[in-house]
């Protein structure tokens, strides 16, 4: 397993993370329960990764409680990221709606006890607000009190989690301006580049470490979706609709020859493009299963594509039609 700092926090992460919303939610096909849940958490650690992201609201609660209790005997050995945002208490969340969120003072300091507690320990080394808007980057009451939680040593760093879909590119440009923001975390994939590379560029200029969910393109890059597949509404990937898929099946073709001519899969090359950027900190590979645990954790060998088929990747990309994203409902 390989290292990155991340970002001017200079905390070292591990190139590949455990997302860790998984183990607590029923969105991925796959309900993963307790016990399995414990051996992934474990497995992860054994295998060198130390960073494990995650969210207050993931299960309301769940996803910290399993990591407080399965992998406090190493606290001090690992990275614990957690985000917050979403008052969820007493509201049933109904689909992928979002809830309503807060960043205000006294919901920050409440919701930071209640992961603490959950987590089992005394501070958070990255905390994060989860998919804020453009106001809430423009709050300056929402950074002094972040900043006041750090000289409290409660929290180590922040960063900031851009969502709940892909786009929001004024918002992590913004937030990067921010001094504490270490890290700021994206969709970002091989075939969903728009806006990671500006996102990317920004970083390396503000020494801020870029944190990538969605690696795998909901599955089209891991062979788990193809033209057939038939996606329940409960599960995440239900927002990818027939023709997205269509079209995403036919880059990849495009793609196969650069993964044979490295002697790599799919899923391999899709990784192994991201472990090659500059400005990247850590990958969350989307996991159900010690087995992909295992492999994903393989990919971070140092073994990266050459400037050569990095430029034609780049050049594939720039030849694909644009896509829409998920507009910011702020105006700039």
């Amino acid at each position: 397993m390989k290292y990155k700092k991340l970002g001017k926090s200079g905390i070292e992460v591990s190139e590949i993370g455990f997302g860790a919303w998984t183990i607590a939610l029923n969105w991925w096909g796959k309900e993963i329960h307790e016990d399995e849940a414990a051996k992934m958490l474990k497995r992860a650690y054994d295998l060198g990764i130390n960073f494990f992201e995650t969210a207050d609201m993931y299960g309301k609660g769940k996803s910290e409680t399993l990591i407080g209790k399965y992998l406090k005997d190493v606290r001090k050995e690992i990275i614990i990221s957690t985000k917050y945002g979403y008052d969820f208490e007493g509201v049933e969340q109904i689909g992928h709606s979002e809830l309503p969120q807060s960043f205000a003072p006294d919901f920050t300091n409440k919701a930071l006890r209640n992961s603490l507690e959950r987590l089992q320990t005394g501070y958070v080394d990255v905390y994060g607000l989860h998919n804020p808007k453009l106001n809430h980057i423009r709050d300056d009451t929402i950074f002094q009190t972040l900043d006041k939680l750090i000289e409290e040593q409660k929290i180590n760093t922040y960063q900031i989690a851009l969502g709940p879909a892909i786009g929001w590119t004024q918002e992590g440009i913004e937030a990067m301006d921010r001094t504490n923001v270490s890290a700021v975390q994206t969709v970002y994939n091989i075939l969903e580049q728009t806006p990671g590379n500006e996102l990317f560029d920004m970083a390396i200029q503000k020494d801020v470490g870029i944190l990538v969910r969605v690696p795998d393109a909901s599955g089209i890059l891991t062979g788990k979706v193809n033209a057939e597949t038939k996606i329940d509404e409960k599960d995440h990937r239900s927002v990818r609709k027939g023709e997205w898929i269509k079209s995403a099946l036919q880059k990849v073709e495009q793609l196969r020859p650069i993964a044979q001519r490295n002697d790599l899969t799919i899923t391999e090359l899709a990784i192994k493009f991201i472990l090659s950027k500059k400005g990247f900190a850590s990958v969350f590979p989307t996991v159900i299963s010690v087995e992909e645990i295992e492999s994903f954790a393989a990919m971070s060998d140092g073994n990266y594509i050459n400037q050569t088929d990095m430029k034609e990747i780049d050049e594939l990309f720039n030849s694909w039609p644009a896509y829409e994203l998920k507009a910011t409902t702020q105006a700039a």
